[in-house]
């Protein structure tokens, strides 16, 4: 299981999602950063993706299934991502200026790491179609 590149691309990215969301803010709005605990549906979102990553590092054995599994999990970051962009572009820009923060960069990297796991996964399927065909 962890000798598998994939594993490792799915490790980071449920750290990226599940660890690290923790440490860097989404935004500063009045000189307070502001953690995506702080807003329900980001948590829930962070959540979910942390949890599908889990669960795809869970089902190595299935690489199908880990396939979809992370393909559902690159829609759900876009869907944060879309949501961090809405948010950003409706701050406020008034004498307080809202200064974004790094940690809304986070689904992106989930989604880069999680693009080339599933780079991997389809080498190995392909590897193991390669050696039936010989059979």
């Amino acid at each position: 299981m962890l000798q598998r590149i994939q594993t490792v691309y799915l490790i980071l990215a449920f750290v990226v999602s599940g660890v690290l969301p923790f440490m860097f803010p989404l935004w500063t709005e009045n000189s307070k950063a502001v953690y995506f605990m702080q807003s329900s549906l980001y948590a829930i979102f962070f959540g979910l993706s942390t949890t599908l990553a889990l669960l795809a590092i869970l089902t190595f054995k299935k690489r199908q299934q880990q396939f979809v599994i992370n393909r559902l999990n690159m829609i759900l970051n876009l869907i944060l991502l879309g949501l961090f962009l809405y948010h950003s572009l409706n701050l406020s820009g008034g004498a307080n200026v809202p200064e974004k923060g790094i940690g809304m960069f986070l689904p992106i990297v989930s989604i880069v790491f999680l693009v080339l796991a599933n780079k991997a996964i389809k080498k190995d399927e392909d590897l193991v179609k390669s050696v039936d065909r010989l059979r």
